[in-house]
C-alpha cells in the first residue's frame, strides 16, 4: 500500500455534540488518504480551524448548545484564513425553505438532512474532496511559479549588473583609444576595428537594457490617468533629440485616454524610436496619427524607411527575432523590442501589426483602449 505524505491528505473536521454521531459518520466517510479531526462544540471547532490550515472540508451539525452550527459557520466565513474551507451542514431540522436558506446564508456549500444516506453522503465528500485536490494543486503551482519568476528576476539582475560594469570600463577605453587613433594618425583600418568594437559594446548594452525591461514588464503597475496623447508626444519628441534630417508629423486631432501613461508612452517611444534609428534616407520621414475604433483608438506610426518584408511581418513580433530581409536592421536590433511592445499592447486589451514593402518605409498600427 502507498504510503501517502502530508500534502496529500484530505483533512476533514467533524463537528457535533454527540461522540457517537461522530464515530458513526468518520466510519462512513473512511478512506485511505484521509485525516478526521473531531469536534463536540461550536467552540472547539473553531480552535481546530485556527490551528489547522490544512482542513478542506467541515461537517457540521445545526443543532448543538451553546453556539449552534449557524454561528460558527458565519465566524468562519467573516475571517479571511478560514472563508475558503467548504461546509456540509449535517441537520435533523426540516428541509422547509426558511432552515435551508439560512444555512446558505451562513456560508455553506452543502446541506445533508438526518438519517444520512451513506451513498448520498459519500458521492457529496468525493466531490469536495477533488475539488479540494484541484485549488491545492493550482495554488502549489502559483507558488512555485512566483518562485521561479523572483529567482529569474534576480538572476536578470546579477547578470544585468556583471555585464554592463565590464561594458562601461570597454567603452570608455574603446573611445579613449578612438581619440588616441585620430591624435597619432592611425591607419584608417585601425580606425574601422575600433570603431566595429565600440558599436558592439553599446549593441550589448542595448540588449541587457531590453532584457532587464522585458523582466520588469508585468511589475507594479503604473497610476491610471487622463492622458492627452498630443501633449505625450509632444513631450517625447522633445525628449527624444530628433536627428536633423528626421521630420517627425503628428497628425490632429489626437484623443485623451484613461489610461497608463507611462505604458503607452513605451510603446510610442519605442516605435518612434526605432523609425530613427533604421531610417536610411537623406530626409526621414515620420508620421504620427489616431482613428477613432469605438471603444478603442486605432494609432499608427509610418515612417519611409528601408522597410520590412512580406515573410518577416510576423515573425518580428517574436523574442530576439529580427528582419533578416533587412542586414542593417538584424546587425543592430536585439530582437527584443517590438516582442515588449506586443506584450503592452495586448496587455490593454489591443493588437499590434505592420504593413510595409521593402524599400518603401513601414507603418506600425496599435489599437488602445478609451
Amino acid at each position: 500500500m502507498p504510503i501517502l505524505d502530508s500534502y496529500n491528505e484530505f483533512t476533514i473536521l467533524l463537528v457535533d455534540d454527540r461522540p457517537e454521531n461522530l464515530i458513526s459518520l468518520e466510519e462512513m466517510l473512511e478512506k485511505e488518504g484521509r485525516v478526521f479531526i473531531k469536534a463536540t462544540s461550536g467552540n472547539e471547532a473553531l480552535r481546530h480551524v485556527l490551528k489547522n490550515d490544512r482542513i478542506g472540508l467541515i461537517m457540521l451539525d445545526v443543532q448543538m448548545p451553546g453556539m449552534d452550527g449557524f454561528e460558527v459557520a458565519k465566524i468562519l466565513k467573516s475571517n479571511p484564513r478560514t472563508n475558503y474551507i467548504s461546509i456540509i451542514f449535517v441537520t435533523a431540522l426540516s428541509k422547509e425553505e426558511q432552515y435551508v436558506m439560512k444555512g446558505f446564508e451562513e456560508g455553506a456549500v452543502d446541506y445533508l438532512q438526518k438519517p444520512l444516506d451513506i451513498s448520498v453522503t459519500r458521492a457529496k465528500v468525493n466531490v469536495f474532496e477533488r475539488l479540494f485536490s484541484h485549488q491545492r494543486d493550482l495554488k502549489r503551482t502559483a507558488n512555485q511559479l512566483e518562485t521561479i519568476n523572483k529567482q529569474l528576476e534576480k538572476f536578470v539582475y546579477v547578470v544585468a549588473h556583471d555585464l554592463k560594469s565590464p561594458l562601461t570600463g570597454l567603452i570608455a577605453a574603446l573611445s579613449i583609444l578612438e581619440m588616441n587613433n585620430e591624435d597619432n594618425d592611425t591607419s584608417a583600418e585601425a580606425n574601422e576595428y575600433a570603431g566595429y568594437a565600440k558599436s558592439a559594446a553599446y549593441h550589448m548594452s542595448d540588449m541587457i537594457n531590453d532584457l532587464l525591461d522585458y523582466s520588469r514588464k508585468s511589475m507594479a503597475e503604473q497610476t491610471i490617468e487622463d492622458v492627452n496623447v498630443l501633449e505625450l508626444l509632444n513631450q517625447m519628441a522633445h525628449l527624444l533629440f530628433l536627428p536633423r534630417h528626421i521630420r517627425l508629423t503628428i497628425q490632429e486631432p489626437m484623443p485623451i485616454l484613461r489610461t497608463r501613461k507611462l505604458k503607452l508612452q513605451q510603446v510610442f517611444q519605442n516605435l518612434i524610436s526605432n523609425a530613427v534609428k533604421y531610417n536610411d534616407k537623406p530626409v526621414g520621414l515620420i508620421e504620427v496619427g489616431a482613428v477613432d475604433a469605438g471603444n478603442s483608438v486605432e494609432f499608427y506610426v509610418r515612417d519611409n524607411g528601408p522597410g520590412v518584408s512580406k515573410s518577416d511581418q510576423q515573425s518580428i513580433f517574436n523574442l530576439f527575432q529580427t528582419a533578416s530581409a533587412a542586414p542593417t536592421i538584424a546587425e543592430s536590433s536585439t530582437g527584443v523590442g517590438l516582442n515588449i511592445l506586443k506584450m503592452l499592447v495586448e496587455e490593454q486589451g489591443g493588437k499590434i501589426r505592420i504593413e510595409s514593402e521593402l524599400g518603401q518605409g513601414a507603418t506600425f498600427f496599435f489599437t488602445w483602449s478609451k
